[in-house]
């Protein structure tokens, strides 16, 4: 793909068991907005080949690789729930390459419910069920069905992609001393009913990172990207485009 070096680049990091898809309403008016676009697959994910990868650390070397590859110097990073638990990580040992970074529906320590994990590896739709559960204010129904259910559908994408992530998210321990170590400008947005990532707990770790600020989205829960995507957008863009 072609870089335009005039313009800053966005890598848009997906969550747990998910793919690029996530982010059909965003990559079009982020490039609009005079950015290029990295939407990207993690190995093993959407149209990524090979297996996934094992922990948070192997996930941003792996990011600091692609830009390598793409001769790209510096990004920012909007990471959703594990992609933003990615962006910590990548900020805190990266600081070189990063401008700035956005968390949407994240938090520094993200431990799993040991059931999820119990019916990912056995590859059991139940996994499925619970995040969706979880992971929707009120389970809203979704025009055309749910997103989760059709980027994740089949046992063994709940089994070799979803289940590696929750772990990876599960045993990631280096959050809480990652945040300080953040330098660049920092976005930190939450939905107000998020039942995985609590308010308190963003409003807590957002208040332990230099340069951050805080949006919160009313009526939302852990799908933000989703649910209130415009909102999420504009918020972005402001934050992006400030002087």
């Amino acid at each position: 793909m072609e870089i335009d070096k005039e313009k800053s680049t966005i890598l848009l990091m997906h969550g747990s068991g998910l793919s690029h898809i996530v982010w059909s309403f965003h990559e079009q008016f982020y490039s609009t907005q005079g950015f290029n676009i990295l939407s990207v697959d993690l190995p093993g994910h959407g149209n990524s080949e090979g297996p996934s990868l094992k922990s948070i650390e192997e996930i941003s070397d792996w990011i600091k690789s692609l830009m390598t590859k793409l001769n790209i110097e510096k990004i920012i990073i909007i990471g959703h729930s594990q992609g933003a638990l990615v962006g910590i990580d990548f900020a805190a040992r990266y600081p070189k390459f990063i401008l700035s970074l956005v968390l949407v529906a994240g938090t520094y320590k993200m431990p799993v419910n040991q059931d999820l994990i119990d019916y990912a590896e056995a590859g059991d739709e139940k996994a499925i069920l619970l995040m969706m559960k979880w992971g929707y204010e009120g389970s809203k129904a979704f025009i055309g069905g749910n997103p989760v259910k059709k980027i994740i559908n089949s046992s063994r994408e709940i089994r070799e992609i979803l289940a590696v992530d929750l772990n990876a998210c599960n045993n990631y321990k280096d959050g809480k001393e990652s945040l300080k170590k953040i330098s660049c400008p920092t976005l930190c947005i939450f939905g107000d009913l998020d039942k995985m990532v609590p308010l308190e707990v963003g409003n807590k770790m957002a208040s332990m990172i230099n340069k951050s600020e805080t949006k919160i989205i009313n009526n939302c829960g852990h799908m933000i990207i989703f649910e209130k995507a415009f909102e999420m957008r504009k918020l972005v863009k402001e934050f992006l485009t400030k002087k």
